[in-house]
């Protein structure tokens, strides 16, 4: 992992790789890793500046820039849709952070995240759906999915956090609008100040990262921004509102790793706590990892109740509290003698449908005993 985090250091810095580094890399296993994390466009970057072409890697960029190129288009079209309509929108996440990467493509991007009206949902709809895309997932959490063949994957966002996520982040963003700025020459547009989208990207983070974790790509997002945004940003401010959030030591934690991890791409002067978080981030992958999601669902449950942490962990899938069963089936939502009949349907959706999660969850759980 180490060639991974040089490489990409060098990639964001616009650094060329020494030779003695990269004389010897394990390119098949770098490109697994890269995989893992999203990052294979970072590292292709890196690679070509140092005269290294490899046909994955190489293959992996060009898609990468294609691929933003192509969202680009197609964001500015729906958007603009959405501006004729009257509907206010707000850009969320990869679709402006890709911007600071040093190239176009250098960030990979999965889908467009986008905050929306939400009392504007069924027009939305019709536009997203007379664009061609089709109605992936709607009105059953806080993001609609909508996908259209090959690659184009949108989601819209009624809310910046849900119910299933922590009570302190739902209440902060229950209104967004009062956090928000208005696009200059644009009446239906809006953005984050630096600051604010800086906090938001935190909790965004912090969300994943205390569940089944997230990747070096995330870690990588921060140093981009604080490297973009270098002097500018309010971090008494900032720390206010990481206080109310829960998450002040978090971030601090996590910009310092950034800054030394990123700064150069050496890792040899990092602390024995420092090393325990970094490779947290690079077991974690991009989305995370049902182990680690399971593994901390467990030890909360331990220090809760002992002994009884896996038995109380199975109960608690198999019958999850009201605000679990109600973001996971959405005709229990609001209907309070219609749990019943989620359980049974979490059952039988869960066997025919994600038979194969459920052998991983169990053969996890034998790797935890009571004690």
């Amino acid at each position: 992992m180490k060639d991974l985090v040089y490489l990409l250091s060098c990639a964001v810095n616009g650094t060329v790789p020494e030779a003695g580094r990269i004389s010897a890399l394990d390119l098949e296993r770098l490109y697994r890793q890269a995989k893992f994390h999203t990052v294979r466009a970072a590292v292709s970057f890196a690679l070509g500046s140092a005269g290294i072409h490899d046909k994955a890697f190489e293959e992996a960029g060009n898609k990468a820039v294609r691929k933003v190129v192509y969202f680009d288009i197609e964001r500015g079209k729906l958007l603009a849709e959405f501006g004729r309509q009257g509907i206010w929108y707000m850009p969320l996440k990869g679709s402006v952070l890709k911007s600071l990467y040093p190239k176009t493509g250098m960030r990979e991007m999965a889908d467009n995240d986008i905050l929306f009206d939400k009392t504007r949902q069924d027009d939305v709809k019709n536009i997203m759906i007379s664009n061609g895309y089709k109605a992936e997932v709607v009105g059953k959490s806080n993001h609609d999915v909508y996908k259209k063949p090959p690659v184009l994957n949108f989601e819209l966002h009624t809310g910046l956090f849900g119910e299933s996520h922590d009570e302190k982040f739902c209440e902060y963003y229950r209104e967004p609008m009062r956090l928000m700025q208005k696009d200059e020459g644009n009446e239906y547009g809006y953005h984050f100040s630096d600051n604010d989208f800086y906090v938001y990207m935190t909790a965004h983070e912090y969300k994943h990262f205390s569940g089944g974790g997230t990747g070096i790509r995330s870690l990588l997002d921060c140093y981009v921004y604080l490297k973009a945004k270098d002097g500018s940003l309010d971090f008494s401010y900032i720390e206010k509102q990481l206080e109310t959030l829960g998450i002040a030591d978090f971030e601090k934690k996590r910009r310092e790793l950034a800054l030394k991890v990123f700064a150069d791409g050496d890792i040899s002067g990092l602390n024995e706590d420092e090393r325990e978080l970094l490779r947290y981030y690079l077991h974690s992958g991009t989305y995370g990892t049902l182990e680690n999601a399971m593994k901390k669902k467990i030890q909360k449950q331990r220090n809760k109740s002992g002994k009884r942490a896996k038995s109380e962990y199975i109960r608690n899938r198999l019958f999850p509290d009201m605000k679990t069963m109600s973001g996971s089936v959405h005709f229990v939502r609001g209907h309070k003698l219609l749990y019943p009949a989620g359980v049974v349907y979490r059952l039988f959706r869960g066997t025919f449908r994600n038979g194969r999660h459920i052998r991983s969850e169990l053969r996890i759980l034998k790797k935890y005993d009571n004690k």
